[in-house]
């Protein structure tokens, strides 16, 4: 007597291979944005035009979401040092013929709009140095494992740090190193490089800082030393979250917001209009939302079929967390005030695509898990 086996296997559409978990986590997050940015834009005409942009710029970052998490994320790393190049190029650019704006370089006008290449060089870090390290399969890295991926890592830093632009520097630096980490490096070298910061401190301080870092520093320290000037931001700032007590003051019903008393509320100080307008429940609910987010980032690169995967995922998931981290932890007077977006919630075009082709590269990762 003969018995037959008929295995059914389902092919799995795109559809079904995404993470619909990931996805609600990304859109509650980018509704919770437009929610507050529409808030602080209400009162200015010129910012009710950011809000309009603003709802262009995410379906077009959906769009890159999408096709970026159909393609299969190798194609992407083989292409790693051309988007690298193109990108220490653009930054190139920026410091010849760059649009000027408060002392800075750092867009090139593009006529549709400016383009930042410091932001998407965060990317593009993650892609090569992640193809690299995959390649080159070391681990407990010492001097010698270290001395590429420095280079890699050192080049658009200094650039970027040339602009001026010294928080995205610091970004650049702190996303790439937290993939090394991730491999482990030897205690030597941590060793080594603590002690070469805290050399390196006061001679930045001296002959690197210009006159206006240095004040964000003391201005961070004690921000009552000029609260009509360079320490108003960070004195605003914490007016808003504080006055937002528990449960916040209601929708558009922000003072600091609606009187205009908040400095670059629909940006970099969007985290303080929804603090004053929805409270402490409002901001823990978001950065709830943004835990879930780095969990699920980091559970598809625990589940990555290979070692390039599970450092794009880390690579990712940093560079939401160093975000997060540094905007939160500046508008509440933990950190310097520095330039750098809430990721999905502020505005801007270059910031809010280059987020969203990240995570389409978390979901190429997740998808590849799958043969059919």
């Amino acid at each position: 007597m003969s018995h037959s086996l008929n295995l059914k296997i389902e092919e799995r559409t795109p559809l079904k291979r995404l993470d619909w978990n990931y996805i609600i986590v990304i859109l509650t997050l980018q509704v919770i944005g437009l929610v507050n940015l529409y808030s602080a834009a209400f009162s200015t005409s010129h910012l009710s035009r950011v809000f309009s942009a603003q709802t262009l710029w995410i379906p077009i970052g959906w769009s890159a979401f999408f096709l970026i998490a159909r393609l299969n994320y190798k194609r992407i790393l083989n292409l790693s040092f051309f988007i690298y190049l193109a990108n220490l190029i653009a930054l190139i650019l920026v410091l010849l013929i760059g649009k000027q704006f408060y002392g800075a370089r750092r867009w090139l006008d593009l006529a549709v709009f400016h383009y930042q290449p410091s932001e998407t060089m965060k990317l593009s870090l993650i892609l090569f140095l992640g193809a690299y390290l995959a390649k080159h399969k070391s681990e407990n890295l010492g001097f010698k494992e270290l001395l590429v991926p420095g280079l890699i890592i050192g080049l658009p830093f200094l650039l970027t740090a040339k602009q001026p632009d010294l928080g995205t520097a610091m970004l650049l630096a702190a996303i790439p190193s937290s993939m090394l980490l991730f491999l482990k490096v030897k205690t030597r070298v941590l060793v080594s490089a603590l002690l070469v910061a805290a050399v390196s401190l006061p001679l930045a301080w001296n002959y690197g800082l210009k006159p206006y870092q240095k004040n964000r520093v003391l201005n961070f320290l004690n921000p009552e030393r000029d609260p009509r000037g360079t320490g108003y931001n960070s004195i605003q700032a914490k007016i808003a979250i504080g006055s937002g007590q528990i449960l916040g003051k209601g929708f558009r019903q922000g003072s600091q917001s609606q009187l205009e008393f908040l400095p670059e509320r629909h940006s970099d100080f969007i985290f303080c209009v929804l603090s004053e307008e929805y409270g402490f429940i409002g901001g823990l609910f978001t950065l709830s939302l943004f835990t879930i987010l780095l969990f699920l980032i980091l559970h598809t690169a625990a589940n990555s079929n290979d070692r390039s995967g599970a450092l794009i995922c880390v690579g990712v998931a940093a560079f939401i967390f160093w975000h997060m981290l540094i905007n939160v932890g500046m508008v509440t007077g933990l950190l310097p005030i520095v330039g750098v977006p809430l990721p999905l919630l502020s505005y801007g075009g270059s910031s809010m695509v280059t987020f969203m082709v990240s995570l389409g590269l978390v979901a190429s990762v997740s998808n590849q898990r799958y043969m059919f």
